[in-house]
């Protein structure tokens, strides 16, 4: 076979639908359609819930509806995503504290209902049977099309007589064979039903975006929770590492040089009557300043590494490479222009954190590095060829990457399914200067 038929080949199966795909969609349409009638009932629950406010009884009511309500448009957001592939996020924003008592249950419910996301849903429930209805039974009607035509052979006298008509769609019917002619009309609609009945669902899928997914207003909010979030864990970070910092030097190098100290004061009593013990308490001082220096230059090394400072990150990541036991391949793509140094640096921690756990946790023999700036993106890419099955809800250090990185609004994505690879996907948006 040429190139060119092959590639005919491959765009014939990647545009011809997939076989049962109309009658999938037409099951997935009377399904949503009776979702929208169950939508309906919501409504009329929160309304009638509403209105019961003044009395008290809508104080106990109303949230239970807007709970409901927002449980049936979260089943909508998931069959979106499982049927079309649309991720629709969830507008809400999150609760604050109400409190107890009667003063709390009043405080839930203004808070509720002054939620634009609540009338959002609101307005979709309204909505939805209508313009959803046409496009969700719209796939049952073309397949039912078909079956009508062969019922209506048997039942088109009836009819005529009932004083039903004897019309099928535009053509006229006074006998059998006219209604035998009249049957191949149906049949164009299982193509049509195969090659958009899947379009029509998404279409659905689309305009419950529009609804049920945040609005401006939403994004800002949610950003604004983000920023708090993830500024107080970075304030929380800067804490437990100044104190990490702290209990090092008091316990390492402090300590040795507090000992280099006292070896010294030795030797220079020894000096005036035993010079070759003096030599020997001064070669001890040698000895000891060396490993506190040394204990210094780790402790430097895991606050901003010299090399990452001098050289970038490149040269850091490659460093790291020749360091790490096992074999591992760095490609870095950077221009002569560096990130701002405290992006270098989570990056380059995040590089070392998926190393480390490369050797430690998932038996890899070979590791591959990815660095490259695009778009106004740093990204970071460390796959390995390991057994995969990293979780980081286990520990591991990923989710204080994660927490590193969203302070620069960075994203950290693991994928690591049983049998690997492990892939880890770090980026964060900035400016090369």
């Amino acid at each position: 076979m040429t190139g060119e038929n092959r590639t005919g080949a491959r765009t014939a199966r990647r545009t011809a639908p997939a076989p049962g795909s109309g009658l999938r969609a037409a099951g997935r349409g009377l399904l949503l359609f009776s979702s929208f009638l169950l939508g309906v009932v919501l409504l009329v629950f929160l309304l009638c819930s509403i209105a019961l406010i003044p009395v008290g009884i809508g104080l106990f009511t109303t949230p239970w509806a807007i709970a409901a309500i927002r449980s049936h448009t979260g089943l909508r957001r998931d069959l979106a995503e499982r049927w079309s592939g649309l991720r629709i996020p969830a507008p809400y924003q999150a609760e604050p504290g109400f409190g107890s008592g009667a003063a709390g249950r009043i405080r839930q419910v203004a808070w509720t209902l002054g939620d634009r996301a609540t009338w959002r849903d609101a307005l979709w429930l309204l909505t939805a049977p209508v313009v959803g209805g046409v496009v969700t039974l719209l796939p049952a009607a073309l397949l039912l099309a078909p079956v009508w035509g062969v019922v209506y052979q048997f039942v088109w006298p009836s009819l005529a007589m009932a004083g039903g008509g004897t019309w099928f769609l535009f053509v006229p019917v006074g006998n059998q064979v006219h209604a035998l002619v009249a049957l191949p009309l149906t049949l164009w609609t299982i193509p049509v039903l195969a090659r958009y009945g899947s379009a029509l669902v998404d279409a659905d899928a689309r305009f419950a975006a529009l609804l049920l997914g945040p609005d401006q207003r939403a994004r800002l909010g949610h950003r604004v929770d983000l920023l708090q979030r993830t500024r107080e864990d970075a304030v929380d970070t800067s804490a437990a590492e100044l104190r990490r910092i702290e209990r090092d030097l008091h316990d390492g190098a402090q300590a040795r040089f507090v000992a280099v100290g006292m070896t010294l004061d030795t030797a220079e009593q020894l000096l005036d009557h035993d010079v070759q013990a003096a030599r020997a308490m001064l070669k001890e001082a040698r000895a000891a300043s060396g490993k506190a220096l040394s204990e210094l230059r780790d402790l430097v090394r895991g606050i901003h590494p010299p090399i990452l400072a001098d050289r970038g990150l490149g040269d850091a990541v490659r460093t790291i490479a020749l360091e790490s036991p096992l074999r591992v391949e760095v490609d870095v793509d950077l221009p002569d222009a560096r990130p701002p140094a405290p992006v270098e640096a989570a990056v380059y921690f995040g590089i070392c954190e998926a190393l480390a756990n490369a050797a430690k946790h998932s038996e890899a023999r070979g590791v591959w590095i990815d660095v490259g700036h695009a778009d106004g993106v740093l990204r970071a890419v460390v796959t390995d060829d390991g057994r995969g099955g990293a979780d980081p809800g286990r520990g591991g250090g990923i989710e204080g990457i994660t927490r590193r990185l969203a302070t620069f609004d960075g994203i950290l994505a693991l994928i690591s399914p049983e049998g690997g690879p492990t892939v880890v996907t770090m980026e964060v948006p900035c400016a090369l200067s």
